[in-house]
């Protein structure tokens, strides 16, 4: 074993810059690909090429795996190096917890039916988390610490008065105590800094004296990107930290600013406030296709057509007074986050259905988004599940624009890509549908795992 470490550490400097420059590549592509998968632009624009793009990113993300290990061998003999640079100790670990931070939490992720929505919904929370911050400050690091910023040539601003500095000349007493140290040093400023250092022994020039900087243009630089890092990332950062960390998140933040303006407001029964569920517990993550579209009594109605006996139309108005259920169910999203003990308020799509009547010859049911965009559809049979339910309310109160309202389709054992938001059409169709996102890879039936179990309707009075 120990032999074979010593052959792993044999040219350990090269290998660390080696290591260093597959991490930051590792890291760009990440980056670019983790902000383009949660970009709403990308998502119309990349259809299909999506789900290529996530499979590279999770492909990437799990190579990142080969240069920590290779890393952890040679840890020790790096950390001997940087005895005496705590800001280089610091950097190291900064580091190292980012890229195993971001390695766990995204194989929870990438296998989150199996993790649960619990694990995947807490991994998702420190992957963002992590991006947040670790990737402005490996941006920062990799700028700050390129090589012509660590030229001392490149120092503008000087002053004429002497540095108390000076070059350091090579001792052959220090020889044999600096010898790992100058053995990591195998770069080309590196190099040219033990020649120069070799050039002032043999002029035998021990005290030679430089100007002493005032502001350097590394300095300057490092103030620049971090001054730009924070301008520029800043507001995105605290607009995610205000959306998961429940700074303004609630629903009646969202009603506050609703751009929903029905009337009259749907009244909730005894079962939806206070909700029966207790509230909801988590906080939903706000992702459209098209702009938040918004509704009133002028521009919203809801049918029922298609293959069925008798079709029929809505206004708001008299959708409003139709007979509603309650029932308590969890949310979860693909991407890996939920909201558990959700008390919806609605009326169950069998109860459409059956006073529609289905016509012979009937498939599937498809629905409509009043985005005019986003459709999905289940089949007949799914539909006949009891907690299909086309919702009103949620917690007791109207449901936001942001999260589909005022009225949105919630299919508890279905990732929620299925729950169709804004919708104001159902449609009784002869064939097969594929949605939306299921024309962009995702699964067609979309179940949660133990999905075959089904739960029972609450209702309230």
């Amino acid at each position: 074993m120990k032999q074979w470490l010593k052959m792993m550490r044999k040219g350990y400097g090269k290998k660390l810059v080696s290591i260093h420059a597959w991490n930051a590549w590792i890291v760009v592509i990440l980056a670019i690909t983790g902000l383009i998968l949660i970009g709403g632009f990308w998502r119309e624009t990349l259809g299909i090429g999506r789900v290529w793009l996530k499979w590279l990113h999770i492909a990437v993300g799990i190579a990142m795996l080969l240069p920590v290990v290779y890393y952890l061998f040679l840890a020790s003999k790096h950390w001997k190096q940087l005895r005496n640079k705590p800001w280089q100790k610091a950097n190291t670990i900064i580091v190292l917890a980012l890229l195993i931070g971001w390695l766990l939490s995204g194989i929870v992720l990438w296998q989150f039916k199996l993790a649960g929505p619990r694990w995947s919904n807490a991994a998702l929370l420190i992957h963002d988390l992590l991006t947040w911050v670790g990737l402005p400050y490996i941006i920062y690091h990799s700028i700050t610490r390129t090589r012509w910023l660590k030229d001392p040539a490149r120092r503008t601003i000087q002053t004429n008065e002497p540095s108390t500095q000076k070059i350091s000349v090579n001792n052959p007493a220090d020889s044999n105590a600096n010898k790992e140290e100058l053995d990591t040093r195998n770069t080309p400023a590196a190099t040219s800094i033990l020649d120069a250092d070799k050039d002032s022994g043999r002029n035998n020039v021990p005290n030679m004296e430089k100007p002493q900087p005032v502001y350097t243009r590394r300095a300057f630089i490092r103030s620049a990107v971090g001054i730009g890092l924070a301008v520029t990332l800043g507001p995105t950062f605290v607009s995610w930290v205000g959306k998961n960390l429940k700074f303004d998140n609630s629903i009646d933040s969202m009603l506050e600013t609703d751009p929903n303006r029905m009337v009259p407001l749907p009244q909730p029964l005894s079962s939806s406030s206070p909700p029966i569920g207790g509230g909801a517990e988590g906080h939903f993550r706000v992702y459209t296709v098209t702009p938040i579209p918004s509704f009133s009594n002028a521009n919203w109605s809801f049918r029922v057509d298609g293959l069925v006996e008798r079709a029929q139309i809505w206004n708001w108005e008299q959708f409003v007074k139709l007979a509603r259920t309650v029932q308590v169910s969890d949310f979860h999203c693909v991407t890996g986050w939920s909201v558990y003990k959700n008390t919806w308020e609605g009326i169950p799509l069998k109860h459409f259905l059956e006073n529609a009547g289905i016509k012979p010859g009937a498939h599937s049911v498809k629905f409509y988004s009043g985005d005019g965009v986003y459709t999905d559809a289940i089949t007949l049979e799914q539909a006949q599940m009891d907690d299909i339910m086309i919702a009103v309310m949620h917690d007791g109160k109207p449901i936001p624009a942001d999260l589909g309202g005022p009225v949105r389709l919630v299919i508890p054992q279905m990732y929620a890509y299925k729950s169709v938001k804004w919708l104001n059409r159902i449609e009784v169709i002869d064939s097969e549908h594929i949605g939306y996102w299921e024309e962009r890879g995702y699964d067609k039936d979309a179940w949660l795992s133990g999905a075959s179990q089904r739960f029972p309707n609450i209702t309230g009075s």
